[in-house]
């Protein structure tokens, strides 16, 4: 008898969860199973759908004659060094494992010229701001696993990244009002 009365509250419940638009397997989502993810899955996904716009180079205001010419002010910023790294080892947790203890960033700037105007498609005439820089980062580089023999190595790891800053000034000619003009129109009226 207990089975009877058991079978026939499973009953309703199911016909009262289809009713109120409940499915029977959501009613029994509390079984679910927790699947690991590995560490690395957030990381790739983030590349994969981080902006695209990042890698664009940036068109500045020209540079007005007798002034002086702008200087490379604008080193790479730490993350984006670590990204440009190497990447690590797809491990498995706790079976292996690979880490970075990123201890130093040095940048030192290479390069700060500017080419004379030429025409850019999608652009016009430009002028190229190189700015290229050499990052060296100093860090541990750590293997480690749990299982099925526990150990782990250390070792101090130096790279030496490069990375360009470039980006474009335009020429508008060498007449000062038309580039105070286009300066102007760039920036809004606040310069005069």
């Amino acid at each position: 008898m207990p089975w009877k009365c058991w079978l026939r509250r499973l009953g309703w419940c199911l016909g009262l969860g289809i009713i109120l638009g409940c499915s029977p397997i959501h009613t029994l989502s509390f079984i679910a199973v927790t699947v690991p993810v590995p560490p690395w899955v957030p990381d790739r996904l983030d590349e994969k759908f981080s902006s695209r716009l990042q890698h664009r180079t940036p068109i500045m205001p020209p540079i007005l004659p007798g002034t002086r010419p702008p200087r490379c002010e604008d080193p790479p910023q730490d993350e984006e060094i670590v990204r440009a790294l190497p990447k690590v080892i797809r491990g498995v947790p706790y079976i292996l494992e690979e880490f970075r203890d990123i201890q130093d960033i040095r940048k030192e700037l290479l390069v700060d010229q500017i080419d004379p105007c030429r025409f850019y498609p999608l652009v016009g005439p430009a002028q190229l701001h190189h700015c290229h820089y050499k990052c060296t980062v100093y860090y541990k580089q750590i293997i480690q696993s749990s299982y099925p023999f526990p150990f782990k190595i250390v070792e101090d790891r130096v790279e030496v990244i490069y990375i360009d800053k470039d980006h474009l000034h335009v020429c508008v000619g060498p007449e000062e009002a038309i580039q105070q003009q286009a300066q102007n129109e760039l920036f809004g009226s606040g310069i005069r």
